[in-house]
């Protein structure tokens, strides 16, 4: 079941509870604002929807997260999989993770009967600037996790078949408790990236930067790159010089951002260097139309924060 007019499938619930039983098995965590993403297969998408949206209701009513799931075009590159995103503080993220995973883990089961291995592998989806923390010097922090929790933890390499793409796969293999400890770990050490909690705003942004054809059997090296591709077009708009910090962001946090969604090449004139008569900075943005389009919007709507926060 999918949302008409919307990229997330989520419940709107505005009364969510949580399972005391869930809250006795796994440790309290604070009231940190966190999220994880992770990977599953169409058909598993459909178990943690449910019939009618049933159980994915249920499931955020239990845990107090908040859980949304990509469309069935919106999928990781190179892969035919789509994307759950789980929101909320770390109890209820780690809650909601618990409820889908035994979910998975059952219907898993009855298709396999006896032969389903009790280790089963989470894939879960993680910024490449947190890989570092995650790793360690000389692999240290990821031995840590793995001896900690008993499962396998393995972090993928940067796919450079896909043009700015800047996730990669973390694989936590064993039994459901081994994979919930070795969650709760990792997101842990993720959130000791004062920049990961930025990446709740786009979930799933491979679909702007890739168009809808991103997965095992799109086409390769067609992607938007500002070298390669012939039907590139610029377009220039001008932004008040008092406004441009916000279109950068602390240490260009959101311009790179808007790049890697929109997959267009954005360049922003000198200081001092204004559209004519006005004291307007350029942007200039470089791409195909979708890419271009989708940069504008998430360049003024950067812009428009200011004015709404004003009033």
């Amino acid at each position: 079941m999918e949302a008409p007019d919307s990229s997330y499938v989520s419940s709107q619930d505005g009364s969510p509870k949580r399972s005391d039983q869930l809250k006795s098995s796994i440790p309290e965590s604070g009231e940190t604002f966190t999220h994880i993403r992770f990977l599953v297969s169409n058909s598993e998408a459909g178990s943690v929807i449910g019939k009618g949206g049933t159980t994915i209701t249920d499931f955020q009513s239990e845990s107090g997260a908040r859980i949304q799931l990509s469309r069935t075009h919106e999928l990781f590159p190179g892969t035919g999989d789509r994307i759950i995103m789980v929101s909320g503080n770390v109890e209820e993220v780690l809650n909601a993770m618990y409820l889908i995973l035994s979910k998975l883990l059952s219907e898993m089961k009855k298709e396999g009967g006896h032969e389903v291995e009790a280790r089963s592998r989470v894939r879960m989806i993680v910024p490449n600037g947190s890989c570092g923390g995650l790793i360690g010097k000389g692999g240290s922090n990821i031995k840590s996790l793995i001896e900690a929790s008993g499962a396998g933890i393995k972090i993928s390499p940067l796919d450079a078949n896909y043009y700015r793409l800047s996730d990669r796969l973390l694989m936590i293999t064993g039994s459901l408790d081994e994979q919930m400890e070795a969650i709760k770990l990792v997101l842990h050490k993720l959130l000791e990236d004062p920049h990961y909690p930025h990446y709740v705003n786009v979930p799933f942004s491979y679909a702007a930067a890739y168009g809808p054809n991103f997965g095992p059997n799109g086409a390769r090296g067609q992607f938007p790159n500002n070298k390669d591709d012939q039907n590139n077009s610029s377009v220039t708009i001008g932004i008040p010089d008092d406004h441009i910090g916000l279109v950068l962001g602390r240490g260009g946090r959101n311009i790179t951002e808007i790049s890697q969604v929109s997959g267009a090449r954005i360049k922003i004139s000198d200081r001092g260097d204004f559209i004519s008569g006005t004291n307007e900075r350029k942007v200039t943005i470089t791409g195909s139309q979708r890419a271009i389009r989708t940069a504008e919007d998430m360049i003024m709507q950067k812009v428009n924060s200011v004015s709404e926060g004003m009033n």
